[in-house]
């Protein structure tokens, strides 16, 4: 059998293992947040017998089924890239996160929604009440610090690409970034609704708030859900950047001292936080062939210095071009 060919260095994808680090850091604070959360949410659910937590317990057990499908996603995009795989694997880690989305999607509207007309319905009594407060508070705690671990994480690269917070979050091409933003956003967005219909049902005794939270926190679930797989099906068609990066990558072309016009340049995003740079250039001054190509080379390096560029691939540019 035929050994296989070895990929060229100047292929070789580029993985900033720091911002993974974060990354990873990040996940495994949401995971056990959302772990703790759940429980506490079933807890009460049961001796509450409220229609809105027993749909914030489901969305929690959804949030732990969906962060292992990020861990999955955060995983693959990390693989290196081989000869079968030159551009990596970054594109998998959107399916899994697209996988995730349709469960929260389906869930949330066939749980949340139909719990909720049932329980307008079928009204039910609740009880204790303080049970449910006590849940509900210590469950914005723990989603309130999962929510600041990812908007630090999100400020950095929204700092870095000069957007804001919320453009960046749905923007970023790191889905497992987006999804654990969007999942601890409706998750303190759902507790207030499910506060607000257990407090209306506790003052009115009118059962029908405690439905409409279930209902309106099913809604956002779906809401989420629609976001997210409407970005990770951009992403995996092959989404080209935006036109104020691109517009700042040939910028950082045109400031190579060696390049004198760019060309052509054309960039594509194919994992979370990386891009291909492919551009045809023209060179200043008179080069050997060899001479030529190791400044090609330089450059598609330092290049590939930049934290969002994956794979630059440097050609160059004909009189014609």
């Amino acid at each position: 059998m035929a050994a296989a060919t070895p990929t060229p260095d100047r292929f070789r994808l580029r993985v900033h293992l720091d911002h993974a680090n974060e990354s990873r850091a990040m996940i495994v604070v949401s995971f056990l947040a959302n772990v703790l959360v759940a429980v506490a949410k079933t807890v009460a659910a049961v001796a509450t017998r409220s229609s809105s937590l027993r749909t914030e317990a489901v969305h929690s057990w959804v949030d732990v089924g969906n962060e292992c499908f990020v861990v999955v996603a955060a995983r693959k995009a990390r693989r290196p890239a081989d000869e079968q795989h030159m551009l990596g694997y970054g594109r998998e880690s959107y399916v899994w996160s697209l996988f995730a989305s349709i469960g929260t999607l389906l869930l949330g509207a066939v749980v949340g929604v139909w719990q909720g007309v049932h329980e307008l319905s079928e009204p039910g009594g609740g009880s204790d009440y303080v049970v449910g407060y006590a849940v509900i508070g210590v469950s914005f705690v723990l989603e309130g610090v999962s929510f600041v671990q990812t908007i630090r994480q999100l400020r950095k690269g929204a700092d870095d690409l000069g957007r804001d917070l919320f453009e960046h979050a749905l923007a970023t091409s790191n889905s497992t970034l987006r999804a654990v933003f969007t999942e601890d956003f409706t998750a303190l967005v759902a507790l207030v609704l499910a506060g607000l219909g257990m407090a209306l049902h506790q003052l009115t005794g009118v059962a029908a708030y405690d439905g409409v939270g279930s209902i309106l926190i099913g809604l956002l679930m779906v809401v989420a859900a629609v976001i997210l797989i409407s970005s990770n099906g951009r992403l995996l068609a092959g989404k080209p950047i935006e036109p104020a990066q691109r517009a700042r990558m040939i910028a950082a072309l045109r400031a190579e001292p060696e390049i004198e016009c760019v060309a052509f340049m054309y960039s594509e995003v194919i994992g979370p936080e990386r891009l291909l740079i492919i551009a045809s250039v023209t060179l200043a001054g008179d080069h050997t062939q060899a001479e030529l190509a190791a400044i090609m080379r330089d450059l598609e390096r330092r290049l590939m210095k930049h934290h969002y560029v994956g794979l630059a691939v440097l050609t160059l540019a004909t009189p014609d071009d």
